[in-house]
């Protein structure tokens, strides 16, 4: 990220619940993936899905049935599609895989991917990226854990796994982003994974305002200058719409 951050910046730290609304489940709330199935955190934790083949072959059919290929961005998503357009210096820091604030219109450079993308696929051995649709189909066709073309590595979705640290490069451009912004909304997220969620003590320590739009409480509450607990495809477009009066 090279370019100035000057200006009266706005950071906005998006997680799962910005993206229910598009039909995506979140992880923790009361219809969260990991509350309905348990099992599910398991094919994502990074040393049972390299140590265990059969976690691996679950994990394969559970991207394959992902609702994020057929997701739309929702008004939550096109309202920082406004804010952007409007003028007003921003950076989106996602803790959300599913690509649905480019897909809106932000533009990619000012939408950092804390725990990566859906998208893509690695190679754990090679570092080699190819197309998630390139994996799948090899899947569809009956490779039920495909390896990696070019070394036979075990391939992985180019996402943070559970036990996976974040790429640093990218964590600390979000920090720097929460150091020098003049406004922090925290919208959708619980705030329980860190270090993501201590980019809010960050902004508040730095002297942003810090709002946080979640259902329920999170840790961080106490730094807020403003919590609000409405619906966020209300609230987001709403604040946006005071931020471009």
């Amino acid at each position: 990220m090279a370019d100035n951050l000057s200006g009266p910046l706005v950071a906005v730290l998006t997680g799962a619940g910005v993206s229910t609304g598009s039909g995506i489940p979140d992880y923790r709330g009361p219809q969260g993936v990991w509350r309905r199935d348990p099992r599910a955190e398991r094919l994502v934790t990074y040393q049972n899905y390299m140590a265990d083949p059969e976690v691996r072959r679950a994990s394969w059919q559970m991207r394959r049935e992902s609702p994020v290929w057929r997701a739309e961005p929702n008004p939550a998503h096109r309202a920082l599609v406004d804010l952007e357009r409007s003028g007003r210096p921003l950076r989106i820091i996602t803790q959300n895989i599913d690509g649905l604030h480019q897909k809106a219109g932000s533009s990619p450079r000012k939408v950092l991917e804390l725990h990566g993308t859906a998208f893509e696929v690695v190679c754990t051995s090679c570092d080699d990226r190819t197309t998630m649709d390139e994996a799948l189909a090899r899947v569809e066709a009956g490779e039920p854990d495909p390896s990696c073309l070019r070394c036979s590595g075990v391939l992985k979705s180019a996402t943070v796994m559970f036990g996976q640290m974040l790429d640093q490069r990218t964590l600390s451009d979000a920090t720097r982003i929460a150091q020098a912004c003049h406004l922090f909304l925290a919208v959708g997220s619980s705030l329980l994974v860190e270090p993501a969620a201590s980019l809010c003590r960050i902004a508040a320590e730095s002297g942003a305002r810090l709002v946080i739009v979640n259902a329920d409480p999170t840790p961080y509450d106490q730094f807020a200058a403003e919590v609000i607990r409405e619906p966020i495809g209300t609230a987001l477009p709403r604040l946006v719409a005071g931020l471009m009066a």
